[in-house]
């Protein structure tokens, strides 16, 4: 459960790449430049002698544990790490007895770590209490879940949150371009080629930790590294993919329209070579997010809360979870019943607009709350609809010049032949027809 990290530990046995290569100052850490800039919580941490609580919240690989063993090892405090996915409350009270004993024995503080606390269920969380209200260890939860929804309000309230952000592919890059020449890593022993680099950052999908794992994995088979190395080495073939140029138009472009072509086995196709390649998800959930309204809509309004739903999941726990979720909206769009009326309904409005035909607002639909309204005759003659059979009441809404102008025509695909049927009955009535 506790680990120190002093030398004595790390020469004792072998360890991995990506513990070899944890950062020793927060100027070695990579990304989260946000996180790191003079005055940020974490730097006082670090130059003050004061406990104090945080949360770290972002998606795998971003560096959640690196910081709390960086705060860990440059405030010269204990380091005590906890998993959430197997220790119990009597660990966690095991942990602090030890902490306040340290801390009254010889005055040296304790950072307890625990990582994917949100795992851990109310009474677990509720047995850290005591050591955060009474500052006797400096606590660092890391999880990859809302801490809003997952951890208990009395532990939140009295921690700061931090959210960490994914590493870009640069941040991915630079970190196995120094584990190849850090004597810490493989010591400049061989050489990593460009494409290889490049393959790698790929496979990473923004995830540091995998991207040593899988440089060690092929620095065992050889010490120069080629592409055909690392494809040896994780048992993946590369994709020739350049996210900058036509492929990556042309991928995108064809998973757009195999879902327009409700066509599921091909958009999941695509979408797995958009996830092989290295593209970000973010990026695929936003165009699944357009998709659902401009080429969906209200033919399957449930497509877009889908999509939402998403990204929003996505961008909550990244990859390769994350591929389900994507799964999961891709099929939904591609076997829903398809209508673009809505995309075509505000590109007509907005088309009228720019020709100039927009007109003054009704004078009974103008805002008559603020003094002087009353005088203007803003409001008057306004006919409130909820006072109405139905909620309907025939009035000019539209301005004059735009009156007679149809911009939603629903098609009868799907959940929108009933929005049609109703939409005709009511603009007929407003019309007076």
């Amino acid at each position: 459960m506790e680990s120190l990290f002093d030398a004595a530990a790390e020469d004792a046995t072998p360890q991995p790449l990506a513990v070899r290569m944890r950062p020793r100052t927060l100027d070695e850490v990579i990304g989260q430049r946000h996180l790191l800039g003079p005055g940020t919580p974490l730097r006082r941490l670090v130059e003050s002698e004061a406990p104090m609580s945080l949360f770290l919240w972002g998606p795998p690989g971003t560096g959640k544990t690196t910081l709390a063993y960086v705060v860990s090892n440059v405030t010269k405090r204990r380091f005590v790490e906890i998993s959430a996915v197997s220790a119990g409350v009597k660990d966690v009270r095991a942990a602090i007895d030890n902490a306040r004993r340290e801390l009254g024995m010889s005055g040296r503080q304790t950072v307890l770590f625990v990582d994917e606390v949100h795992r851990f269920n109310k009474a677990q969380q509720d047995a850290l209490l005591p050591a955060v209200e009474n500052r006797w260890v400096t606590f660092i939860g890391a999880t990859t879940e809302n801490p809003f929804f997952s951890v208990i309000s009395p532990l939140l309230s009295r921690s700061l949150l931090l959210t960490l952000e994914s590493l870009t592919d640069d941040d991915i890059g630079a970190v196995l371009r120094r584990a190849v020449t850090d004597e810490r890593g493989l010591g400049g022993r061989g050489t990593l080629a460009p494409e290889a680099l490049d393959h790698l950052v790929r496979l990473a999908g923004g995830d540091a930790r995998r991207s040593l794992t899988y440089l060690e994995a092929a620095a065992l088979l050889a010490d120069d590294i080629t592409i055909e190395v690392v494809e040896k080495a994780v048992d993946k073939a590369a994709v020739r993919y350049d996210r900058q140029g036509d492929q990556h138009y042309d991928v995108i472009s064809a998973f757009i329209k195999s879902m327009r072509g409700s066509d599921a086995d091909a958009a999941l196709h695509y979408l797995a070579r958009m996830i092989e390649a290295g593209e970000d998800p973010r990026f695929i959930a936003r165009r699944i997010v357009i998709f659902a309204s401009e080429d969906v809509g209200l033919a399957d309004p449930t497509c877009l809360q889908t999509a939402v739903a998403t990204a929003q999941a996505v961008q909550l726990i990244g990859l390769p979870e994350g591929q389900i979720n994507l799964a999961h909206a891709v099929i939904h769009c591609a076997l829903a019943p398809k209508s673009n009326a809505v995309v075509k309904a505000i590109g007509a409005a907005v088309g009228d607009v720019r020709r100039g035909l927009i007109g003054q607002v009704p004078g009974h639909l103008r805002d008559g709350h603020y003094p002087g309204a009353a005088k203007l005759g803003h409001g008057d003659g306004y006919k409130y609809p909820h006072d109405f059979d139905h909620g309907l009441v025939r009035q000019d809404y539209a301005p004059e010049q735009v009156r007679d102008r149809r911009y939603y025509e629903p098609t009868t695909h799907g959940a929108e032949g009933p929005v049609a049927e109703r939409w005709a009955k009511i603009r007929d009535f407003l019309r007076g027809a």
